[in-house]
């Protein structure tokens, strides 16, 4: 989405031309449901962090850092290991409401459930149960045998919702709610999942909907799609320092908004490509910040239509030269990215390394095997439009070729994972397919949140190679590079402190802090 240009006189100034604190994202700011199909497909996590933070929010160099202004946690071992949420009393949501069990309940059954709310939580695979009666402020989430090791990561940024706001544009009370979210009823919580989806896009803005509880609150979705956030006057914590913040999404004409003084930081692409950062200008009001990111990008393949069988998957899998696609990344962005060849470990985990040849045979092309799918045609979308990912599509494009197989950007703007063709399996145990019109997703993702079958913390060899080999045979996505991160910073902003997981730099927004100097 393009801005308009600026006015001319006599009519009323643009959204952009307004004196206010910008901070430009590298997404298309569809949704605040992170764990929606849409949300993980749009990086909903750069909004989503400071409005809706995690139990653990990721700090920039990895650590886990307990979130205490929403719950603690207290965790008992077993056989089937139980964590204990016990929510902040002060805890509060921006309509004066306290956040409950309830929150968490609705989080872990639309994550279990994803058939019904349209979700992606892999991790939540591995709950067996929550225990929550409705109203209090403890929610007990009980494992199944042998797994949870990675329970930090769920309750993530942009995950738990305001159940008491759902049951009420739902028309039931949030006992009725809990009752259905603990049955996992599936007709009982169709109008619930219906809203939990959709009511937080933010192209039809609801504020009785989107009322949040971290430092940070919506208060209105602009012209352009840019969103104005302001303190959450319930917050429990510290109050965020920016009296307002306006989150610019991916497409909007940064010029402009620089032009004017209204653009702090900016989370872009490539900086070269921008014209308003000039290095060679005495009076240029930035730095830049470039990073090989923590997240890889990746494509989430479709499970149904001409990908339906792992044959399929791994076949296509055969034909994708990771090397020539990092280097496509890397050449326009400007940041040497690696190859990525694993699915469930950080690329930088020393983990990676000592699991033998198992990347590089995955990092392989083979030409042979992927010439079992000659003749079929494989759609790619992405959040665009983006330069980068289109060059990245291209390269799979040129080593899929030999094979016969036709790959085609079928990019056209936001994408969600519901695009992809899919087979669900119902809560009856039989399969349902649905035809998308896409055949995969390229995307960004943390890989110590994104397979329910990972259960070590990255930490045992054995384990993670035990892992990957169940991916690499299922084949449910492919991982290709590490992301590039490139930020733009004004040097009168303090307090930025660069993060490259899915809160991206905004991670810590509330104490970002403009001098008038």
């Amino acid at each position: 989405m393009l801005l308009a240009s600026c006015g001319e006189a006599g009519e009323q100034p643009t959204s952009h031309q307004t004196s206010q604190f910008g901070y430009a994202v590298n997404s298309s700011l569809s949704t605040t449901n992170a764990a929606s199909l849409r949300g993980v497909a749009t990086e909903a996590g750069l909004l989503s962090a400071r409005l809706y933070p995690g139990v653990y929010v990721q700090g920039p160099s990895g650590q886990m850092i307990p979130n205490t202004d929403l719950a603690s946690a207290q965790v008992l071992p077993g056989i089937n290991r139980q964590v204990i949420y016990t929510i902040n009393p002060d805890a509060k949501y921006s309509d004066g409401q306290p956040v409950v069990c309830d929150d968490f309940l609705l989080a872990a059954t639309a994550a279990q459930m994803p058939g019904t709310f349209k979700s992606q939580v892999p991790l939540a695979e591995q709950i067996e149960r929550v225990d929550c009666v409705s109203g209090s402020n403890i929610a007990t989430v009980v494992f199944k045998e042998d797994q949870g090791e990675r329970w930090r990561y769920l309750f993530d940024q942009g995950t738990v919702l305001p159940a008491h706001a759902i049951a009420a544009e739902a028309g039931i009370t949030l006992d009725a709610l809990n009752t259905a979210l603990h049955n996992k009823d599936s007709v009982a919580l169709e109008t619930v999942a219906q809203i939990w989806n959709d009511g937080y896009q933010l192209e039809s803005f609801n504020p009785a909907l989107q009322v949040s509880f971290g430092p940070y609150k919506i208060d209105s979705v602009g012209e352009f799609g840019e969103v104005k956030l302001i303190p959450n006057e319930f917050y429990s914590g510290d109050k965020a320092i920016e009296e307002e913040v306006t989150v610019w999404p991916k497409g909007s004409d940064l010029n402009a908004i620089a032009t004017n003084g209204n653009l702090q930081i900016a989370d872009v692409g490539a900086w070269e490509s921008e014209a308003w950062v000039n290095r060679d200008d005495p009076l240029n009001p930035y730095d830049i910040k470039e990073e090989v990111g923590v997240l890889t990008e990746q494509l989430t393949l479709a499970s149904a239509g001409v990908l339906y069988s792992p044959e399929a998957r791994q076949a296509f899998a055969a034909c994708v030269d990771q090397q020539a696609v990092a280097q496509a990344s890397s050449r326009v962005s400007g940041i040497e990215v690696p190859a990525v060849g694993v699915h469930s470990v950080r690329h930088q985990n020393p983990v990676a390394q000592q699991l033998g040849d198992l990347p590089a045979q995955h990092l392989a092309v083979d030409i042979n095997a992927a010439s079992a799918l000659a003749g079929q045609t494989i759609r790619i979308g992405y959040d665009g439009p983006d330069e980068r990912k289109a060059a990245m599509v291209e390269a799979i494009r040129v080593s899929c070729e030999p094979a016969g197989i036709t790959v085609v950007d079928a990019s056209e703007g936001e994408v969600s994972l519901s695009d992809l063709s899919r087979t669900v399996v119902s809560e009856w145990g039989y399969e349902q397919s649905f035809e998308g019109t896409l055949d995969a997703v390229l995307r960004a993702v943390d890989p110590n949140r994104e397979y329910g079958s990972a259960n070590s913390l990255g930490s045992d060899p054995a384990a993670t190679r035990q892992t990957e080999e169940e991916l690499w045979e299922q084949v449910p996505s492919i991982p290709l590079a590490a992301q590039p991160r490139v930020f733009v910073i004004d040097r009168t902003v303090g307090n930025v402190v660069v993060n490259t997981d899915l809160s991206g730099i905004g991670w810590n927004m509330d104490r970002w802090s403009r001098s008038e100097d």
